[in-house]
């Protein structure tokens, strides 16, 4: 494998601009610094169009190739918003911030499209045009909605988008990715539980909705265990649980809220359902009614087969065939780059983060030795994917 001599020159500058962004972390769609400094630098490197506020926050460069204004449009995009947890490291760069940390490599991300901008507007050395997309918002905010809705494809005429995500675990200079889904669909739930308040020395006076939550916890889990085709992921997670004021009151109500997961569209409608059902038909068991509220929120992320398969060949020559998963398992975690992929072909991959600390913990941080291998493969996309 070797990288080009003229991005391993950017490693520091670029690592400069990461720790950066790391120390100053903003949220969802309050990434304006980041968001700020990003539209400038792309100005300073040259490119063609810099237009600010896609999708509120986000922020598109437009860079032409060798033959100027025309020919095929390739998106590659990266996300700038980091999450409300405290940070624990003792880093120079840890966030100055309280609450707020880069905690998932966004900060990663935004500075290696950054540096990857900077070397394509100073090489055109690409047949068509790269657009560069930067996006506020994916922790939760659908803001990859939020541009394709405000006319991110449209208005760029952008024909494949691609992604990529630091993975820990994975070594560094290694791509892992699969066609098909690679993240899950992520929707939410309340169940909102009415019995039947009393005195805790006199059960028999009420209906317990703390019992009746418990039951509603454990019966959920059949979902998986016996209401799904056991070659199909799915996974429903109660992760709290509210009732009761006083250690001998039975209460009159109770709140659980969790999340599902899945891969596949049936699998989602029948995770609903039976969710419902479940905690309905338990509750009327005891005695107590049970309400349901379920939100879906991001879709699946599913990769285009033939767009998959020509960033695998890509990723193939630029590191060696070992280098590269093509195969991997998918992650039932969720990204509102799924959006994008329902508007366009292309392509979602995984990058070696090396031996850190895991995604959403309060010790991670990007390992900036990634950062030449990102910018090396986003080149690369677009020379070849603009060509095709």
């Amino acid at each position: 494998m070797s990288i080009d001599p003229r991005i391993l020159a950017l490693q520091e500058e670029v690592a400069g601009w990461r720790r950066d962004f790391h120390a100053h972390p903003e949220l969802g769609y309050e990434v304006h610094r980041t968001a700020g400094i990003v539209a400038t630098k792309l100005r300073e490197f040259g490119c063609d169009e810099v237009t600010e506020g896609i999708g509120k926050t986000g922020v598109v460069g437009i860079i032409h190739g060798k033959n100027g204004p025309g020919g095929r449009v390739v998106g590659l995009r990266a996300d700038m918003d980091a999450l409300p947890i405290e940070e624990e490291t003792n880093l120079p760069h840890r966030s100055k911030i309280s609450g707020k940390m880069h905690a998932c490599g966004h900060d990663g991300h935004t500075a290696m499209l950054l540096g990857a901008a900077k070397h394509l507007a100073e090489t055109r050395d690409f047949a068509g045009t790269v657009a560069v997309i930067f996006q506020p918002a994916e922790e939760g905010g659908a803001g990859g909605k939020a541009m394709v809705d405000d006319g991110l494809m449209d208005r760029w005429n952008i024909r494949e988008v691609y992604g990529m995500h630091n993975m820990p675990g994975i070594p560094t200079g290694h791509i892992a990715v699969r066609p098909g889904p690679i993240m899950a669909a992520a929707d939410q739930f309340v169940i909102r539980i009415e019995g039947r308040g009393a005195h805790a020395a006199t059960p028999h006076l009420g209906v317990d909705p703390v019992v009746v939550g418990a039951h509603i916890v454990a019966a959920l889990q059949s979902i998986a265990s016996r209401n799904a085709d056991p070659l199909k992921a799915v996974v429903v997670s109660t992760t709290m649980f509210h009732a009761g004021t006083a250690f001998n009151i039975i209460p009159q109500r109770a709140e659980l809220t969790g999340t599902v997961r899945t891969l596949e569209l049936g699998m989602r409608d029948l995770a609903e359902k039976r969710l419902t059902e479940i905690a309905t038909g338990t509750a009327k068991m005891f005695g107590a009614v049970a309400t349901v509220e379920y939100e879906r929120g991001y879709p699946a992320t599913i990769n285009h087969p033939r767009e998959t398969a020509e960033a695998v060949t890509i990723a193939k020559r630029l590191f060696g065939s070992a280098a590269v998963d093509a195969e991997v398992a998918p992650m039932m975690g969720g990204e509102d780059f799924s959006y994008m992929l329902e508007a366009r072909p292309g392509a979602y991959l995984f990058i070696g983060n090396g031996d850190t600390a895991g995604l959403h913990h309060p010790a991670y941080d990007f390992n900036d030795s990634a950062l030449p291998h990102g910018i090396q493969l986003w080149a690369e996309i677009a020379r070849s994917r603009t060509a095709a």
